[in-house]
């Protein structure tokens, strides 16, 4: 699934009206990140906003408030989704302003977007009831959830070499989300954490089930923001390597995210009593940090 070759879109306003497209679902869906996306350099944004509204339309497919009961559905639904990007990618072009956006996106920086067929397998897996047995498993989940698309954005960035960088970057931001949202994700039959790590704690799946967590399950959670961290550690060569104007964006998000972990530290791990938010004072410490550090 390469972006070269085909035919440019129509014009060039209608591949504007495409990223457009794309720049409202993000700014609608996805606050924190639209604020982060906007400190990047003009010339990279709509790559950006595509290749979330490509994204974001297999999670809407999978989670979206309109998105079919049945898993078998839902699968048929995201291999449609799939099958019309490899259209666009083969004519060049599409009439949907989504793939519009990607293919254009694709074809102006030569982005890989056969990663994308990672990522598309990771969302077939959330189309029915999710249980990780091992850590290996969640880390090739994640390699098609968080990774894949960290690598196209390094790519977007201009830092081609230091893909498996913005490949952990993602990874950190995923398993932040993870740990962020376990009592979410357990209501929707989903445990992403590894069934080896609640073995390894005393924890079982029934005990994200209530009102508190307990200690077992507190510790569990500790681990994994500590590992969270280090994925965090491990990006840092990809801020080095992206475009001067990209990064102050970049670690707008990074420390956005940390702020979350921050905040679960803050409350002793207990996220199923919690909602966990950075709230207005951590993205402005967030946004402060972003700027001192690239000044």
């Amino acid at each position: 699934m390469t972006a070269s070759g085909g035919a440019p879109p129509a014009s060039r306003s209608s591949a504007d009206a495409a990223y457009a497209a794309c720049r409202r679902m993000l700014r609608r869906h996805d606050p924190t990140y639209y604020l982060a996306v906007l400190r990047l350099p003009a010339e990279v944004r709509p790559a950006v906003y595509a290749l979330y509204g490509f994204v974001r339309g297999a999670d809407e497919i999978v989670d979206g408030a309109g998105r079919g009961a049945d898993p078998a559905g839902r699968l048929v639904a995201l291999d449609a989704w799939e099958d019309e990007l490899v259209r666009g990618l083969a004519a060049g072009a599409s009439g949907h302003r989504v793939i519009a956006a990607i293919v254009d996106a694709g074809q102006r920086l030569e982005l890989p977007l056969e990663e994308l067929r990672t990522y598309m397998e990771s969302m077939r897996v959330d189309c029915g009831l999710v249980r990780i047995e091992t850590r290996s498993e969640l880390e090739r989940y994640m390699d098609g959830s968080a990774a894949a698309v960290g690598r196209i954005m390094a790519v977007i960035l201009g830092a081609q070499r230091e893909g498996e960088a913005f490949a952990r970057l993602g990874v950190a931001f995923q398993l932040t989300n993870f740990v962020r949202d376990v009592r979410v994700d357990y209501g929707l039959d989903r445990i992403y954490l590894p069934a080896e790590e609640f073995v390894r704690f005393g924890v079982v799946p029934a005990d994200l089930g209530f009102v508190s967590a307990s200690p077992e399950l507190r510790a569990l959670l500790a681990a994994e923001v500590r590992r969270a961290r280090g994925y965090f550690a491990e990006s840092e060569p990809a801020y080095a390597a992206a475009l001067p104007a990209a990064r102050a964006g970049m670690r707008f998000a990074r420390a956005a995210y940390l702020a979350v972990l921050d905040r679960i530290e803050a409350v002793d791990y207990d996220v199923l009593r919690r909602t966990i938010r950075p709230g207005p004072h951590g993205l402005a410490k967030a946004a402060f940090a972003a700027l001192k550090r690239d000044a």
